[in-house]
């Protein structure tokens, strides 16, 4: 591991702010939030983000000044920028480094998953009590403009209807639009539009799907499109990717069903298949786009793998203990199941 500056002292904290984050909350929110952390004497130096990849470049120059816990305050872009940014830097192994969410965001996704609360009080005291856990990272390859691309992914990526929503959702951005309905409004609109796709999907080198394909969730995480639990088998740590495959399915079929994609029941639709695996290709006809963390990327053909256990995250003490109690639990059926093999082998040599 690589010394820290003398500058910076080591349990002292690099806070990137996104100004324009949850329609300028992160800059309408942030003196709140600093109240907070001073509160809990968590010191910080804390700097905004000025344009697009602006957290990647402030991420990589904390890192090099010797900051080895970072704060992101904003949503789900800012953390998937942070993340990049991480794994452009070359001081120290990303897991080395230890990153907090402080969500300020429209979606906040990423943060459901490990029990960080949405209120800024509880956040903060997330980071104060210092629980810590080792997240897989996605990492997708991608056409862009004839070349090929890769970005790391800490959520959840979609492919096909997913980035067409998200396509929408950035032009409504640039026009100026701030109303806290335009994902649902960009959701509904797109859905009509959008026409599905031949699609081919192989997971771990074996073809899973060839036919015409609405949408594909691929993550690490549970959520995605605010609150849903596109992949509620998903399992942080797993060292697999897990995903979602929407067939074609009409408007009023899922209207029924909507109570599912918040509970975790979405299997429970039909036309919803999952797959889980490390090594994930996607090819269609015409080419589909893909979206990481709710930034829209490139198009297919499209190559995704995981990194496992590949950066340091805060979460929420009722995380870290359930997934410790959880731990425990699958090392307790294993002894069990390790033991019985035994006792029938033994059984048997005697026989």
């Amino acid at each position: 591991m690589v010394a820290s500056s003398p500058h910076v002292e080591e349990h002292q904290w690099f806070a990137i702010v996104n100004p324009v984050a949850g329609n300028g909350r992160g800059l309408d929110e942030f003196p709140r939030i600093s109240k907070l952390l001073r509160e809990q004497q968590i010191h910080c130096e804390a700097v905004f983000s000025e344009h697009k990849f602006h957290a990647v470049e402030l991420t990589v120059e904390a890192v090099r000044r010797g900051y080895r816990r970072i704060i992101a305050v904003g949503g789900d872009g800012t953390l998937h920028e942070v993340v990049n940014g991480l794994f452009i830097q070359q001081e120290v192994r990303p897991d080395e480094v230890l990153l907090a969410v402080v969500a300020v965001g429209t979606g906040n996704d990423w943060v459901r998953t490990f029990g960080i609360s949405n209120r800024y009080r509880d956040a903060v005291r997330a980071i104060r009590e210092g629980y810590s856990f080792l997240q897989d990272v996605g990492v997708v390859s991608y056409e862009e403009s004839h070349y090929r691309q890769s970005r790391y992914i800490a959520n959840v990526a979609g492919v096909g209807f997913d980035a067409q929503v998200i396509r929408k959702l950035s032009h409504l951005k640039k026009k100026g639009h701030k109303s806290r309905w335009r994902y649902t409004w960009c959701l509904v609109k797109s859905y009509f539009r959008y026409k599905s796709t031949g699609v081919k999907v192989w997971v771990d080198d074996r073809l899973v799907y060839n036919n015409l394909l609405l949408s594909i969730a691929i993550g690490i995480c549970k959520f995605n499109g605010g609150g849903i639990q596109q992949l509620p088998r998903a399992v942080a740590d797993d060292g697999e990717l897990d995903l979602s495959l929407i067939r074609p399915i009409h408007f009023w079929h899922i209207l029924f069903r909507f109570r599912y994609l918040f509970n975790g029941g979405i299997y429970r639709i039909r036309h919803i298949l999952q797959e889980r695996g490390s090594r994930i290709r996607i090819e269609s006809s015409p080419e589909v786009s893909v979206e990481a963390d709710g930034e829209l990327l490139g198009e297919t053909p499209l190559e995704f793998s995981v990194l496992h256990k590949a950066i340091r995250i805060v979460v929420a003490r009722e995380f870290y203990e359930r997934h410790a109690a959880e731990q425990c639990a699958d090392g307790a059926a294993q002894a069990v199941a390790s033991a019985r093999k035994e006792g029938q082998a033994a059984t048997g040599a005697s026989a």
